[in-house]
């Protein structure tokens, strides 16, 4: 979907107001136009009516993102994943289901942010099995509803309860407990007689505002490009790329010849060639 990238917010967290306010502006959808403008991207790919779709769903993709805000991270990048879930939907969306895109996007646009939570919070670097994904969203809530809260209150009878509910093991509790109260407070005093906190004595590393912009508007155009790059192969050689390349657990080559009923080597004669037209399109 070439039009998607410039709907993909580039905020900062002052700029955000700015947005939700330009993003009311567009009108929802009546249900029959809804189905119209559907039919005509599933049938035709008119891109027009997939971003009438978008643009008319950006309020819901920032809501639910906005619901996601507690895990700490950029308000900004939870709402340009949820958008991304947004865009997969439409692209999925099927009008004939009877029914309305927003009850099928929602499960979309909250699988994109947590996706993202899980591959960014710089405390949780864990792997993305079902099981995992239960512990991490879950072990907090379990624990709220015991009464504990610091990671000093665990004991092995309660790590057996939570082990047993969420269907992990017992070391995967206390690892994932660890991995989230792991790391001390910068609030703490440095010194035992020091009124001076941690935090006061960190180096900032992070780049100025100059540099963080020029490389995120290099980004957006590098993703812009490659978007449309993808946009102009054909439908058998998107999937194939999109299985190969852009999903965190790649499909094989000879489950991919199964899917198409052709050949393990012609599915890499075909991935061989989709690249090269991307290689092409990149660098004209």
């Amino acid at each position: 979907m070439a039009y998607t990238t410039a709907l993909i917010p580039n905020l900062s967290e002052t700029s955000l107001s700015v947005y939700l306010r330009e993003i009311a502006k567009f009108p929802m959808l009546e249900p029959d136009k809804e189905y119209m403008l559907a039919q005509r991207y599933k049938n035709y790919n008119d891109l027009n009516a997939a971003h009438e779709l978008t643009t008319s769903h950006l309020r819901l993709a920032a809501k639910v993102a906005l619901s996601f805000r507690h895990y700490g991270l950029p308000l900004a990048d939870l709402i340009s994943e949820a958008n991304i879930g947004l865009m997969q939907a439409i692209k999925k969306f099927d009008p004939d289901k009877g029914f309305r895109l927003s009850t099928y996007a929602i499960w979309w646009i909250k699988a994109a942010i947590s996706d993202f939570i899980l591959k960014s919070w710089s405390l949780v670097k864990i792997g993305t099995v079902a099981a995992q994904k239960r512990l991490f969203y879950n072990l907090g809530k379990i624990k709220a509803k015991l009464g504990l809260y610091q990671s000093t209150d665990m004991d092995d009878e309660t790590v057996a309860h939570i082990s047993n509910q969420l269907g992990v093991s017992e070391q995967d509790v206390w690892d994932m407990e660890q991995r989230l109260h792991g790391d001390a407070s910068l609030n703490e005093f440095a010194y035992d007689d020091s009124d001076e906190e941690k935090q006061n004595f960190l180096t900032d590393t992070t780049p100025n505002v100059e540099e963080v912009l020029m490389e995120r508007q290099e980004k957006n155009i590098k993703n812009e490009k490659l978007a449309a790059a993808i946009a102009t192969l054909s439908e058998r050689e998107q999937e194939i790329v999109k299985a190969r390349f852009l999903t965190d657990n790649p499909t094989t080559l000879e489950d991919l010849g199964i899917h198409f009923n052709i050949s393990r080597e012609r599915v890499r004669q075909i991935e061989s060639k989709a690249f090269q037209k991307i290689s092409k399109y990149m660098l004209a």
